[in-house]
């Protein structure tokens, strides 16, 4: 095999949203070596600016490219939103996989023409968005709803609490008196309350989970570009977070029901050159 072959897949988030793309990744192909990166000192990202966004996912890129990553998916709706075209034209010999809200799958099965769409207010303003409702919602009514507080409370591990609850039925109340039929998670932190959000909707009401069909992008794209691991083991796992270690290694427990350490690595500020890069033992990289 080459070495391009057992290099592997880089995958970020701005913090453990981006774990049910990466458990899906993880079961179609068991034999790819994976290097997640949580951001989470800088979670969320629908709460900062486009530049920021592009500045922190360029840099993470950077980084997980230092670590021999033949791929990069962007396990965020926010930053595919607002950074995935810039990144494939800052890293042009990279293959990238990016989040795009299920609007499509949506508008192809449900019965009322009415789908409800949770995502970041970032991801509604992102070209991504109004480029997948122009192509495949023409005549389907959209219902977008942001949930405001949803992705701290994922990130805090709180995927039953009352507050979780509170802001899920605040969300989903009003989509289901319109008569939606169909839920598409736009953010990748949604997919661990699908079981909270189906005890809200009822068993009419579609809920789709966008991470499986990135799974299978990613594997395509492994084929096409020659990059598929072909050993029998069972590939190696990688954290990182720019947060606190010990909170994502709880994550990891309580979303994957996994063990494992995770590499802490912050971010520096160079306040005289207003930049920002990622501190590692060996360097810290700069972006401007």
């Amino acid at each position: 095999m080459s070495p391009e072959m057992v290099s592997p897949i880089g995958i970020f988030d701005s913090g453990v949203g981006g774990l049910s793309v990466l458990r899906a990744i993880r079961a179609l192909m068991p034999g790819e070596d994976l290097i997640y990166f949580g951001d989470q000192a800088h979670v969320p990202y629908g709460m900062r600016t486009i530049d920021q966004i592009r500045d922190f996912s360029e840099e993470i890129t950077k980084h997980l490219l230092k670590q021999q990553a033949k791929m990069i998916v962007v396990a965020c709706n926010t930053a595919s939103a607002v950074a995935l075209k810039y990144l494939r034209s800052r890293f042009p010999d990279v293959p990238f996989v990016g989040m795009e809200p299920a609007v499509k799958p949506a508008a192809e099965t449900t019965r009322s023409r009415k789908v409800g769409v949770l995502a970041t207010p970032a991801t509604f303003q992102g070209e991504l968005y109004a480029s997948v409702v122009e192509r495949f919602a023409k005549n389907v009514k959209l219902f977008p709803e942001t949930c405001p507080g949803l992705v701290t409370q994922i990130e805090k591990g709180e995927l039953d609490s009352q507050t979780t609850n509170a802001i899920l039925n605040k969300a989903l109340e009003p989509l289901l008196k319109e008569g939606i039929d169909t839920i598409v998670l736009g953010c990748t932190h949604y997919p661990f309350v699908i079981p909270q959000i189906k005890r809200i909707a009822g068993s009419r009401v579609r809920v789709i989970d966008p991470a499986p069909a990135i799974a299978r992008r990613v594997s395509s794209l492994l084929d096409s570009n020659r990059l598929r691991n072909q050993s029998d083991r069972i590939g190696r796992m990688r954290f990182i977070t720019s947060g606190d270690p010990v909170g994502m290694e709880s994550a990891l427990n309580k979303l994957l029901g996994i063990n494992a350490a995770v590499d802490s690595i912050p971010w520096i500020t160079n306040a005289e050159h207003n930049e920002t890069s990622l501190l590692t033992k060996n360097d810290a990289i700069s972006t401007s």
